[in-house]
């Protein structure tokens, strides 16, 4: 197959050696065309930041390979470097400098000239909504504006893949929207790779999604794709374990935390929701959604590692 246009892992792996070695992320495989928002979705240590970071060529692998149009993150890693642009997850503002300094030095940092990077960090500024805060120092402005001046950084350079490792995080409601209208953008036009907490943020945005749990691949593809991981079309949702779903006609998964999930036929989902009712239940019932396929997958109690 030719690698040219795809995004490419085979056993990639990276376990952080010292007291208790543990996998960050474990024999992860892939293979996704380089267009559009590919989205890495898990729990706070899943190992979304770890796979980030390696497919930016920002840490080594511990074993297996990554490429990314066809160059090796490891062998290849100074040519790929001029085609990415990366906002991490513990990025943070200059304090002294302003939101267009900001983005002006790491325009000019990447080879642009002056005159041309100020227009652009002028123009990227106000696409993410923050021009009226350009000369404002960046010590001054909230968390959530801060962070859109790091994603103004990277969308502005020319950059033809773009990582954004939890882009959003501190963003009110309406400013997330905001964000996620020229996100959408974004990936119209450049290969983008994101991270997210929120599942609604990965169902809106990206063409493509893969859910991590411990540092394992448990799901990856289109929305549909990871739809059809599930036979079933509903889901009953309760905060514990009852006899009326551990009987009933389905998939059950339960959480570390007790909540239990049921997916089901629409016809057992109706029958067991007047039980359910009847018994004094508190329950939620629905159509499968992303946040439902990822409860499925990636929400179980711990089950033992081969």
């Amino acid at each position: 197959m030719n690698s040219d246009g795809r995004l490419i892992t085979r056993g990639l792996t990276k376990v952080y050696s010292g007291s208790g070695s543990r996998r960050a992320i474990d024999q992860i495989t892939m293979d996704m065309p380089t267009h559009g928002i590919l989205a890495f979705i898990g729990r706070n240590g899943a190992g979304k930041t770890t796979l980030v970071r390696i497919l930016a060529t920002q840490l080594e692998p511990t074993s297996g390979s990554a490429t990314i149009d066809g160059l090796d993150v490891m062998l290849d890693a100074r040519e790929l470097r001029k085609r990415i642009a990366i906002v991490p997850q513990e990025a943070r503002t200059v304090a002294w400098m302003s939101p267009k300094q900001t983005v002006l030095s790491y325009l000019m940092w990447r080879g642009f000239d002056y005159s041309e990077a100020k227009e652009m960090a002028v123009e990227a500024l106000a696409r993410v909504g923050i021009d009226q805060y350009r000369d404002k120092l960046n010590r001054t402005l909230s968390g959530g504006t801060k962070r859109k001046v790091l994603v103004a950084t990277v969308l502005a350079s020319e950059a033809d893949i773009v990582f954004l490792d939890e882009p959003t995080t501190g963003l009110d409601p309406i400013s997330r929207r905001d964000l996620w209208n020229y996100l959408s953008n974004l990936g119209r036009e450049r290969f983008t790779i994101l991270t997210t907490h929120y599942l609604e943020e990965a169902e809106q945005l990206a063409d493509r999604i893969s859910i991590l749990d411990r540092g394992r691949l448990v799901g990856t593809g289109t929305l549909e794709e990871l739809r059809s991981l599930v036979k079933y079309r509903y889901s009953i949702r309760l905060q514990q374990e009852t006899q009326l779903l551990v009987t009933a006609n389905g998939e059950l998964a339960k959480a570390r935390d007790g909540s239990v999930q049921l997916l089901t036929t629409e016809d057992e989902a109706f029958r067991l929701s007047k039980d359910l009712f009847e018994k004094g239940y508190r329950f939620s019932i629905s159509p499968v959604t992303l946040d439902d396929i990822f409860f499925h997958l990636a929400n179980r109690e711990d089950e033992p590692q081969p």
